[in-house]
């Protein structure tokens, strides 16, 4: 496919995880794609690679001016970066509430800001969040994580209401339980890595993790001009987790 030909991509989060399979997969469809992180030195041609600090302004906006000047423009961000957090509301102080929120949810706002002078100059302007499924169920431990993804999704639908009339859409992707460096520290970590994997795969009734690949097939999809018509939704790449009930497996 080219439906990205012609097209500039800004994408934060981009040197690893779903970030690097988003922005391979942009520029294998025609964009020219630009990577935002704390460290893009993996990060190789033809994609054009700047360091920011999500919880920096300054550092977003020269970074975001520095990919504009290098691409000639934007037409999509992808809002990817993130961080993760375990625990009961109990188990994190308000530090670190403050840290996460500042990553998840700030990062998305000082990075959006900086890109919506140069998304409104687009004829295909386009954001997509990374959310999660934390965002619209309940899962254990999480309850920092789900906070800041609750407010990325309802920070997604008011952005699309917000700019709807500028021919900006806004989107997002909820994930499930990704195959992503993170989750692989967290195996790591776990006292029998090989139960705790089996346990998030099968939490998903397809009984396996999602593919950083598959979420940025959804991303994609959600920016692409072929979706003209897609805008404030939220697109579940969860493995089945939060529509499907499936019966016990019969013994």
């Amino acid at each position: 496919m080219s439906d990205f030909e012609g097209l500039r991509a800004l994408v934060t989060g981009g040197a690893s995880g779903i970030g690097r399979a988003t922005a391979e997969l942009l520029a294998g469809r025609g964009a020219q794609v630009a990577v935002l992180d704390l460290d893009p030195s993996s990060v190789d041609k033809p994609l054009l690679a700047c360091r920011a600090d999500v919880t920096d302004d300054t550092s977003v906006r020269e970074a975001v001016a520095a990919a504009v000047a290098g691409l000639g423009g934007l037409d999509v961000l992808v809002n990817n970066a993130g961080i993760g957090a375990q625990g009961t509301v109990e188990d994190n102080d308000d530090a670190e509430w403050r840290r996460v929120f500042d990553v998840n949810v700030l990062g998305m706002v000082r990075t959006a800001r900086a890109a919506l002078p140069h998304l409104r100059a687009s004829a295909h302007a386009a954001i997509v969040n990374t959310c999660s499924i934390a965002a619209t169920a309940g899962l254990p431990q999480r309850a920092l994580y789900s906070a800041t993804k609750g407010a990325v999704y309802s920070l997604t639908l008011a952005m699309a209401a917000d700019h709807v009339r500028e021919g900006i859409r806004v989107n997002c992707v909820n994930p499930g339980t990704v195959d992503t460096p993170w989750i692989g520290r967290l195996l790591d970590a776990a006292d029998d890595p090989g139960a705790e994997r089996a346990s998030l795969e099968a939490r998903q009734p397809t009984g396996r993790l999602v593919a950083a690949a598959e979420v940025a097939g959804a991303i994609a999809y959600l920016a692409s001009p072929l979706s003209g018509a897609t805008t404030g939704t939220a697109l579940a790449v969860d493995g089945g987790m939060q529509g499907l009930r499936l019966r016990p497996a019969a013994r």
